[in-house]
């Protein structure tokens, strides 16, 4: 009987499948090494996709909200072409007016009911546009403008500090917050003449 000899040299083909072993069979230290690589791997993907979603959606929210402020632009803006055309009729109602008044004390009964119906269409045209968003730019006495204001002419006074508005020429009107008719106006300016009084009663300087 043939003992074995512990100094004899393993065959290769055991040596060679212990290796394939270790390769196939890792030890607990080195499957745990693994699960946590793949699990940072996946958290980086994870909130990799998360930003790009949260960008796509914010994206989609900012492109959504210019589409609404746009299309309310459109809607509350689109009759201003129609409302300039209708300004000029106001405003020949409002002189109409004007005159009728300064010639009350000559009118007959018919003028005077002929003035009342003037007064009604008035009424119907301001409560129109104010139905629509129109509102009269106040002029006289506040500091000119030029985004509202268009001067012609300027005009001493005592009464008004230089450069606000002493005489609205014509009326000026906003739709919403946007200048559909700046109003023409008046501008003050420094008196010349210390003696110089009520400048408001004066010619206005359009030169």
């Amino acid at each position: 009987m043939v003992e074995d000899n512990p100094n004899t040299p393993e065959p290769e083909g055991s040596l060679l499948e212990r290796e394939l072993a270790a390769l196939t069979n890792p030890t607990p230290e080195e499957q745990l090494a693994a699960l946590q690589q793949s699990l940072a791997e996946a958290r980086e993907e994870a909130t990799q996709n998360l930003d790009s979603a949260q960008r796509s959606q914010a994206e989609f929210a900012n492109y959504r909200r210019r589409s609404d402020e746009e299309r309310l632009a459109q809607q509350k803006y689109s009759n201003s072409r129609l409302i300039s055309k209708i300004l000029p009729m106001m405003e020949d109602l409002d002189l109409a007016l004007a005159h009728a008044a300064n010639d009350s004390e000559e009118a007959t009964a018919v003028g005077a009911t002929w003035l009342e119906g003037v007064k009604l269409i008035q009424r119907k045209f301001a409560s129109l546009l104010e139905s629509e968003g129109v509102t009269v730019i106040e002029s006289v006495g506040a500091p000119f403008n030029p985004l509202e204001h268009e001067a012609l002419g300027t005009q001493e006074s005592t009464i008004h500090s230089p450069g606000y508005v002493t005489q609205t020429v014509r009326r000026g009107y906003r739709l919403h917050d946007r200048i559909i008719q700046p109003a023409q106006v008046i501008v003050a300016r420094e008196p010349q003449d210390p003696g110089y009084n009520n400048g408001e009663n004066k010619e206005s300087d359009n030169g």
